[in-house]
């Protein structure tokens, strides 16, 4: 192995770091928004601590490649077939770096292994995708271009112009090759590692910076995707070893004793897609919003908790967070993870042994995100996708890319719902709000068109809403349900109040049941999508035994605390209260801020209460270790 090959590797590498130094320019110019808060010489030194995520990333992608180059050949061939290599393994790393320019803002993270969990759903959409997204392939095909010209080749040994040098003995030759295969393999292993120090570099090593947001800038999309392959999908964590004071900073509730002999009203949990607060007439006052008849069910009859928020940034995450109580406190979701065979107890099996009939209804695909498998696993007795819709994909309510449109398919619901025998638990998850942000024909100019691409189609679900709750209310078991509506997670955003860690979580919770009036509540109070499990059956008077119910969550109607809110942002846990916001960063130091709505600053507070900031960081890592170990060991109601 000539030195001449080591420095070709070098040159090589050297170009990689080039073009992810591109690459990370674009996608900070890309989601600027997002690091409005950070000064100057923060957003250097993140793009400083990106050269190290960027040599692990590139030197593990290029494993391959490296070996490859051991071949001492300069072959025309050769070096052809092994500069292809090169760049098919290194387009794919530039193609999931451009990709997270436009993803990122959608989920609020790096690209992980999710591309291979939901591998159908995006072979299904990659049509729509690349019509929508077209322009990225320009600086695809640039960036491609410029690294097979600038490819480094080896230059052709010279014709020899005098007598040959005296051959080295075969044992100097092993000698000298196998020191430098060593000096290589150490040098790629240490690269990939990221350094010398105890454990490998780790996705959470970048979020040490403040604003911790910068992490996601230091970070690439290769580095992300390749460290979540067969990686275990939790660690585990340990804060407290006696189970007694674990269960003591948990702060887990019971249901609020009964105030009445259970009743046997219906559930329609209405779960819709990106309906973020930040598109609210009511929520946001002296703006205007895009959701008119959600405001006018909020303010008439209905209870809207004001300070609600969602339990994670992807739909996937939603159903389990909303059926079962279960937040998304993993990268990956418990939908496609190996924990999906864990001892779960759903609202649908709570209620199904009680009696109710029980159903979720989403007008994609069957099989999309895995929400089918998910519903029988939270006890859902039967499961509506587009196979069970009137003509399925070719009706003319299917939207050309996801499913139905949301009018059609909440008429189709209504439907549904009046062949049910009562009482009946049903959850619809609506879609029309979803990239490409597709409206009917009839419906295109109709609505406010605002600033985002989402907005008008939000402005098309409230719509759709509207005529459901029309329809819904000449049925006879319209004034015996309880409607829940709320959202899966936020979307795009051009809000300044909202574009913050908590601004990108904060959702609606909207509680309305026209036959009776429901329990006196603190609007104010922190909820979150986890709490809706324990409010149903707090609202229905179902007694369920403590062990049945996952501790993360409280009743949104339980007086006897201001509630809380769990999610996992930035490689950070994050637990909300009414006063602060705790955060547990991946090197386990917790840190306080001020709470306002929708709102914490970059900086945490550099001089918090000592007596707060313990009580809420234990009851943070009890949250995350009972979340972990229950997990790892299947014991979430042991």
């Amino acid at each position: 192995m000539p030195a001449e090959f080591l420095w070709l590797l070098l040159r090589r590498l050297a170009l990689l770091m080039g073009a992810y130094l591109l690459l990370r320019l674009g996608f900070y110019v890309a989601n600027a928004s997002i690091f409005q808060e950070a000064e100057l010489t923060a957003l250097l030194l993140a793009f400083w601590h990106g050269f190290r995520f960027d040599m692990s990333a590139l030197l593990l992608l290029n494993v391959p490649v490296i070996v490859l180059s051991l071949v001492p050949s300069r072959g025309q061939v050769w070096q052809r077939m092994l500069r292809a290599v090169w760049l098919l393994l290194n387009g794919f790393g530039v193609a999931l770096n451009l990709i997270d320019t436009e993803y990122f803002r959608f989920i609020g993270r790096r690209t992980s292994n999710e591309l291979v969990t939901i591998g159908d759903d995006v072979r299904r959409q990659a049509g729509q995708l690349l019509l929508n997204y077209w322009y990225l392939l320009i600086p695809f095909g640039l960036l491609l271009l410029a690294l097979w010209r600038l490819y480094p080749l080896p230059k052709p040994l010279p014709a020899p112009t005098g007598p040959l040098p005296a051959a080295k003995s075969r044992t100097t030759i092993a000698l000298i090759f196998g020191a430098q295969l060593v000096l290589l393999a150490g040098l790629v292993v240490l690269g990939i590692r990221g350094g010398l120090q105890l454990k490998p570099l780790r996705t959470g090593h970048a979020f040490g910076q403040q604003p911790a947001v910068l992490g996601h800038l230091a970070l690439n999309s290769t580095f992300t995707f390749l460290k979540s392959i067969d990686a275990q999908t939790i660690e585990r964590k340990t804060y407290f070893r006696s189970p007694a004071e674990l269960r003591q900073a948990l702060a887990a509730r019971p249901l609020p004793p009964a105030a009445a002999p259970p009743t046997a009203d219906n559930v329609v949990i209405l779960l819709l897609e990106s309906f973020a607060s930040e598109y609210t007439g009511v929520e946001n006052s002296g703006q205007t919003g895009y959701t008119p008849f959600f405001d006018s069910l909020a303010t008439h009859g209905g209870v809207l908790f004001r300070e609600h928020y969602a339990n994670g940034r992807r739909s996937i995450e939603a159903l389990p967070a909303t059926l079962a109580g279960l937040p998304g406190l993993m990268d990956n979701s418990f939908i496609t993870s190996s924990f999906q065979t864990n001892e779960l107890h759903g609202l649908g099996e709570l209620l199904g042994q009680r009696g109710y009939a029980t159903s979720v209804f989403h007008g994609a695909q069957n099989g999309t995100m895995g929400f089918n498998t998910f519903s029988g696993i939270a006890g859902i007795q039967q499961y509506y996708g587009l196979d069970e819709y009137p003509g399925g994909a070719k009706s003319p309510d299917y939207d050309g890319h996801w499913g139905v449109f949301d009018e059609p398919y909440l008429q189709y619901f209504n439907r549904e719902l009046s062949r049910k025998k009562e009482p009946f638990f049903s959850t619809v998850f609506t879609l029309s709000a979803h990239e490409p942000f597709t409206l009917p024909g009839e419906y295109k100019g109709k609505f406010p068109a605002g600033t985002l691409p989402i907005q008008p189609t939000i402005a098309y679900t409230d719509y759709a809403l509207r005529r459901f709750f029309a329809a819904a209310a000449r049925q006879p078991w319209y004034r015996r349900t309880l409607f829940v509506l709320l959202a899966d997670h936020t979307s795009q955003s051009d809000n300044p109040a909202y574009l913050n860690t908590l601004g990108a979580y904060k959702t609606p919770l909207l509680l309305f049941h026209p036959g009776r009036t429901l329990p006196a509540a603190n609007v104010h109070r922190i909820t979150q999508q986890a709490d809706v499990p324990a409010t149903v059956l707090d609202v229905l008077d179902v007694p369920v035994p403590a062990s049945r119910l996952l501790p993360f969550g409280y009743s949104a109607f339980d007086a006897g605390t201001m509630g809380r809110a769990l999610f996992l942002s930035g490689g950070s846990y994050f637990l909300v209260h009414a006063d602060f916001v705790t955060e547990l960063t991946a090197d386990n130091k917790v840190r306080l801020y001020p709470y306002q709505t929708h709102f914490i600053p970059a900086k945490p507070l550099l001089n918090p209460d000592p007596q707060k900031l313990q009580q809420y960081g234990n009851e943070l890592k009890a949250c995350v270790q009972f979340f972990t170990a229950g997990l790892l060991d299947n014991t979430l109601y042991r």
